[in-house]
């Protein structure tokens, strides 16, 4: 069962840290933040993280839950992350930035790290609902 762990934008920018320092997630885990901010999620094989959050009690961010918006965009730290069909997203944004629709997507690695809540990054704005 695939091991997500996760990280939320906000706290990342509040605190000026860059999500692409190969350290953020200890910085994170260093801080004591709770349980909604940063922790692990435990991810069936094929379910959506957006569902496992979910799952977990945790409100993350969503709107359409089809792959049209970028409400629940993360960007993937490590590991890979298979989207079902999406619409919504540049090849450059999914291949260079590694932004990934949670609402739609679900891991294909044992181990998996993102920031979620990216919708609050510049270029993906544009296409919050």
């Amino acid at each position: 069962m695939p091991t997500v762990e996760y990280l939320n934008y906000e706290v990342v920018d509040d605190n000026g840290w860059d999500i692409y320092d190969e350290d953020v997630f200890e910085t994170a885990a260093d801080e004591g933040l709770d349980e909604e901010d940063y922790g692990t999620l435990e991810v069936a094989e094929g379910e959506y993280i957006l569902e496992a959050a979910e799952a977990q009690g945790f409100d993350w961010p969503f709107s359409c839950r089809a792959g049209a918006c970028a409400n629940c965009a993360a960007i993937v730290v490590d590991g890979e992350i298979e989207m079902d069909m999406q619409q919504i997203l540049s090849d450059e944004e999914v291949d260079e930035k590694n932004v990934r629709l949670t609402c739609i997507g679900s891991a294909e690695t044992d181990e998996v790290k993102i920031v979620y809540n990216a919708k609050h990054l510049d270029y993906l704005q544009n296409r919050v609902i």
